[in-house]
């Protein structure tokens, strides 16, 4: 009688368990490269957005007019306001921090000086809730504004500069704040962000007649 080829049932287990445990590698593999694929394409939406904020904040500052209605650019802190021209107008626009998140509030175009004040007092109402402000970056820890004035940067909530201009009235003269040549924004990111450290952007603002 001929023996009858074969593998044992020893040899068989062991074999499954060597496909087994080459799978189960293969598989860490696959699902490592796809958890790195899916975090990196997170940084770069990141990277994207935060490029993206970042120059609609510069277009908002190169864009500043003084309407010498309103104030043209003022921080209190918590948030930078500013007039800006359009091609319509002038517009009321908003930067807030507020509960982690900087927001961007703006307001209607406008060409009427009644209109304009309304829009400022109202963005000096906003609040975090507020449906009219963007949340234009999350998990920021805390940010702050320098201006730059007599040749150095300064905390943009100092005394300002201040011009004498023409005017009727008892006087004759109006004191005004002047603009700064310069705004820098310093941000500080939570962890949750995806960013590490801190971030510093410098905006140089035109120069207007004082």
């Amino acid at each position: 009688m001929r023996k009858t080829l074969g593998f044992t049932l020893v040899e068989v287990l062991v074999a499954l368990m060597i496909m087994s445990v080459m799978a189960a590698m293969a598989w860490q593999g696959i699902d490592g490269i796809a958890k790195a694929r899916a975090s990196s394409e997170s940084q770069v939406d990141r990277i994207l957005r935060m490029n993206s904020v970042l120059g609609q904040w510069e277009q908002d500052l190169a864009s500043v007019q003084d309407s010498q209605v309103v104030p043209a650019l003022a921080f209190d802190g918590s948030t930078l306001r500013l007039t800006r021209r359009t091609d319509v107008g002038l517009q009321v626009v908003a930067w807030s921090l507020r509960e982690n998140a900087m927001l961007r509030w703006s307001a209607p175009a406008v060409t009427n000086i009644r209109e304009l004040q309304d829009h400022w007092m109202r963005s000096l109402q906003l609040t975090a809730t507020d449906p009219g402000q963007l949340r234009a970056v999350e998990s920021v820890g805390q940010w702050q504004i320098y201006f730059y004035r007599g040749n150095a940067w300064t905390n943009a909530q100092s005394s300002a500069d201040v011009s004498a201009t023409a005017a009727s009235g008892p006087t004759g003269v109006v004191q005004r704040q002047l603009l700064p040549s310069g705004v820098r924004i310093v941000l500080s990111f939570a962890q949750a962000s995806g960013f590490a450290g801190t971030l510093t952007r410098d905006i140089g603002l035109a120069q207007q007649a004082q």
